[in-house]
């Protein structure tokens, strides 16, 4: 199965030179957040497969314009293809009480929330975040400062894949596409990205 994964940039090639045959074989498109709601859209109309999405810290106008027929995936695990995918958006607070902005308990209180539904679905395959986990391919500054509540939910149910945005690869020499924590694969999803994930016949 092919995911089309995006964040923060939207991408020239897909969008402002977009061809059919660049995404015909993808089955799911997976948002990290930070990105204009047209801009989801567009895929959600021009390709046949379901674009899933989180909120970014700049997504505010998501509350009163959502990206048409995609679908949001906060606090919540969706199942796809067999695949349960779970949604956390959003950064560290560094402006009080802004909209999508978390302090680390702030965003444990709401994994917190989520603890009937991990256990019903038996966990969760994939993790989408709009922030990096806490010393995992974030930043020193606040605002790109992950979230160590994240690292707890790697550590205990061990996903396949962990997809967030939020850190740029125009933000200095530390960018990582792909890097591994225990048993799973971080994606940083910044523009966009294609996994080829592996689904049983």
């Amino acid at each position: 199965m092919k995911i089309l994964v995006l964040a923060d940039q939207e991408s020239k090639s897909l969008y402002d030179f977009f061809a059919p045959e660049k995404i015909k074989d993808i089955d799911l498109i997976i948002s990290c957040g930070d990105l204009r709601a047209e801009y989801l859209s567009f895929f959600a109309t021009f390709s046949r497969a379901p674009v899933f999405y989180v909120r970014g810290n700049h997504d505010c106008q998501y509350s009163h314009c959502p990206p048409e027929g995609c679908v949001c995936i906060e606090d919540n695990i969706v199942t796809f293809n067999g695949v349960r995918i779970m949604g956390l958006g959003g950064s560290m607070e560094y402006i009080p009480d802004a909209p999508n902005q978390f302090t680390e308990r702030k965003m444990e209180q709401r994994i917190r929330r989520m603890w009937w539904k991990i256990k019903k679905n038996k966990g969760f395959d994939i993790l989408v975040t709009h922030a990096p986990a806490y010393l995992l391919n974030d930043l020193p500054d606040l605002p790109h400062t992950g979230f160590s509540c994240f690292k707890d939910l790697l550590d205990k149910y061990a996903p396949q894949y962990f997809l967030h945005g939020h850190v740029h690869a125009n933000y200095g020499k530390g960018f990582k596409r792909e890097d591994r924590y225990g048993e799973t694969t971080v994606i940083n999803a910044y523009e966009y990205y294609i996994i080829d994930y592996p689904t049983c016949v």
